[in-house]
């Protein structure tokens, strides 16, 4: 049983209703408003238990530090090569990959990890872009 605490329902919190995938250290500056004291690696040790416990997720960006994400439904991601900003994107799904890749693959196929990238809408040059890009 883990022991409950206060900082690490915050960075929760603060996580849930987001859709920009804040790196630990956005997540740091905004929850030292609350907590003041609270130092950087108890951020990253609270987000790293999160993790494990399922409650958020992991976004690993290369190059770049890695985002979170309070999302934990299945849902795909945006990455924007310019800016490095993650978006959610809204699509239905494409869980009928696994059937493909398990066919050809001389194994188990249980999942896969999708990402999308390209340019988000403001790295776009003006007058290229749709405007469906949104949370």
């Amino acid at each position: 049983m883990i022991k409950y605490s206060r900082q690490r329902e915050s960075i929760k919190n603060f996580l849930t209703d987001r859709c920009d995938h804040p790196t630990a250290e956005t997540v740091y500056e905004n929850i030292r408003k609350e907590y003041p004291n609270i130092s950087l690696g108890t951020v990253y040790r609270n987000l790293s238990l999160l993790c494990e416990l399922g409650e958020i997720k992991k976004i690993s960006v290369s190059p770049g530090p890695d985002r979170f994400d309070g999302n934990i439904r299945p849902h795909y991601h945006f990455f924007c090569r310019n800016c490095g900003r993650v978006y959610d994107i809204h699509i239905e799904s494409i869980d009928h990959i696994n059937t493909i890749a398990d066919a050809s693959f001389n194994g188990s196929v249980e999942g896969h990890v999708t990402h999308f990238y390209g340019l988000c809408k403001e790295c776009m040059p003006k007058g290229n872009h749709s405007d469906y890009i949104n949370c």
